[in-house]
């Protein structure tokens, strides 16, 4: 049997990642959404993670329960070993990814793609003001880092959210599809 691929969703803070993701899921139940560990308050994400203080994060990683782990914008982010059972069965999953951890995702994963979701800078700040989880200064930062490139070498598909989220499912699907059949 393939092992399924490990698809890291990929973009600047405010693109969508997580809405591109829970859609492409509930368009296709077979892909799995991989759980993260972050070191966020749990009242603070609209995504489904396991939120653990600094500490914790640290001895996880150190006890290896990590495939990879990354740290940005102040957090800790981590996407955990279980996963290798869900691709080692041929199943397809969704990670939501740090663009300076997809080496390191290339290098821990087997089957491994990358999702670039893009959007306008101005529809990116609207999106980062809307959630109201960071300040104004913190807005700017994650924004002078939108337009950081990615790593050569990779397998990427590139969509943009501009528009619809309905319409980016759409032609993220297709460009996932093909890979599938």
């Amino acid at each position: 049997m393939k092992n399924g691929r490990l698809i890291a969703v990929v973009g600047p803070s405010g693109v969508g990642k997580d809405s591109v993701m829970e859609g492409l899921a509930a368009a296709d139940p077979s892909l799995h959404l991989v759980r993260r560990t972050i070191t966020r308050a749990p009242e603070l994400g609209c995504e489904d993670y396991d939120a653990v203080s600094v500490a914790e994060f640290e001895d996880m990683a150190a006890r290896g329960y990590f495939a990879v782990h990354w740290g940005a914008h102040d957090l800790q982010y981590g996407i955990p070993t279980t996963i290798q059972t869900e691709l080692a069965s041929g199943q397809d999953c969704l990670a939501n990814f740090s663009r300076s951890a997809l080496v390191a995702g290339d290098t821990a994963f087997e089957n491994f793609c990358v999702l670039n979701i893009t959007a306008r800078p101005e529809t990116l700040a609207a999106r980062l003001a809307a959630r109201g989880r960071e300040s104004e200064a913190q807005i700017a930062k994650r924004l002078a880092q939108a337009t950081k490139p990615l790593p050569v070498g990779l397998r990427v598909m590139t969509v943009s959210n501009d528009g619809a989220l309905h319409a980016t499912i759409a032609q993220a699907l297709s460009l996932l599809q093909p890979v599938r059949a």
